[in-house]
Parts: structure tokens; sequence; C-alpha cells
């Protein structure tokens, strides 16, 4: 039997990739909808910028509480609830195509919840990363460092079959190396934020998350290493 080549490529999304870019996709629609005056009346056109305010991530928050050794939940929430917010519907549209895409592609090896750990786990240490490197920069939002952990995940797996079958495994890297240079040439045209490091640290977490989430992972790697 052939698949037919007019199916979706996102056919047989698993439940937990199409929930998180629901409701990511969700928010953007309620603050697309208040922009256009659909929602809140006048004040709708503020709730973007206010979510920002009260769920981005802050590097100047971040250095307030290790200064202070406090870390109240309002500012500790900001790690898993950035990835939620976005500036434009654009920036949430390639937010949505490549959690479908990247989640629908590792779901075998992790599914369900190793699948969201990787997401938040990338999230909160790319909201680290730059938030110690970045401290006065503007606040971070967006889901990239979570996607970069999924495609971090990806990159494992890419990685541990090259070793199997006896391939070059550095050329597992080539994606990352591939977006990351693009990027870099974006940040080099039209300025940067810094952002890029978070999106960095979130696929070195996902990479390394990857070595104690999937099923057998690190025993699968011990032994083709052996090999």
């Amino acid at each position: 039997m052939n698949a037919d080549p007019n199916a979706s490529p996102f056919l047989d999304v698993p439940r937990t990739v199409v929930a998180l870019a629901a409701v990511i996709g969700g928010v953007e629609g309620m603050f697309s909808l208040a922009q256009a005056g659909y929602l809140g009346g006048d004040g709708g056109i503020g709730w973007r910028i206010n979510a920002i305010s009260d769920f981005g991530f802050s590097g100047e928050i971040l250095d307030w509480m290790i200064t202070t050794g406090q870390f109240p939940l309002e500012h500790l929430r900001r790690f898993v609830t950035y990835p939620f917010l976005h500036l434009s519907f654009t920036h949430v549209l390639f937010s949505v195509v490549f959690i479908l895409a990247i989640g629908k592609a590792i779901s075998g090896a992790f599914g369900g919840w190793r699948l969201l750990a990787v997401f938040f786990g990338a999230s909160i240490f790319g909201a680290f990363v730059y938030g110690y490197l970045f401290e006065f920069l503007t606040p971070l939002v967006g889901s990239y460092p979570g996607i970069y952990g999924l495609i971090g995940a990806f990159t494992f797996l890419l990685w541990v079959r090259a070793r199997v079958i006896g391939e070059a495994p550095m050329k597992a890297f080539s994606l990352i190396g591939f977006l990351l240079g693009i990027q870099l040439l974006f940040a080099a045209i039209f300025g940067s934020t810094g952002d890029w490091t978070a999106d960095l640290a979130g696929f070195v977490a996902g990479f390394g998350m990857s070595f104690f989430l999937i099923p057998g992972g690190w025993a699968r790697l011990r032994d083709s290493l052996r090999r």
C-alpha cells in the first residue's frame, strides 16, 4: 500500500503535541482578537503588553531574585509562562508549525510527559541563561527555546542512530547548525536582542535531557558506543 501523497504531514500528531500547540495558538488568538477590537473593548488593545509585563521572563527580575534570595511564585512562574506569549501572529505561527512537526518526529521515542518535560525543561534553562547573560535587555517571550529543546531531542535520536549504523555522528547536528546560522545572519543584519542564546541553551538542554528521558536512551547509547 502506498501512502497518500496528499495526506497532511501533521496527521497522527500525538494529542500532547496538539494540545500544546493549541494552547499557544489560542493565547495568540485571544490577543489578536483583542487588538482587532473584538475582545476587551478599548482595554483589550493593551492585553498583550500587560501579559508580557506580568508573565514574560525578565533578566532583571532574575537578578533581583538571586541577589535578594527571594523567589516568589509570581516571578518563578515566568519560567514556564513566557513560552505562551508571542509578539505577533507570524511569530506564533512558526512556533505552532515547528511544535507540530518536531513533536510528531520525536513522539515515537519520547511521547507523552517526556516530550513536555523536554519542552519546559529547555524553556526554563533557556530563560535562565538569557537572564543571566542579558540582565537588562527586553523581556524574553516565545516558544523558541522550548522548540529548540525538541530539536535537541531530535538531534539526539539522529546522533544515536548515526553511531549505530556507522555514519559520521556530527551529521546529526546539521539542522541546529543551519538554524543558528540563519539566526546569526539575521542578527548581523537586523540586530539582536540576544534571544538566540536562549534558543541555543534550549537546544543543549533538550539534547542533554534526552540521555535520561528517552526509554533506554543511556543504555542504547552505551551499547552503540561499545559497538
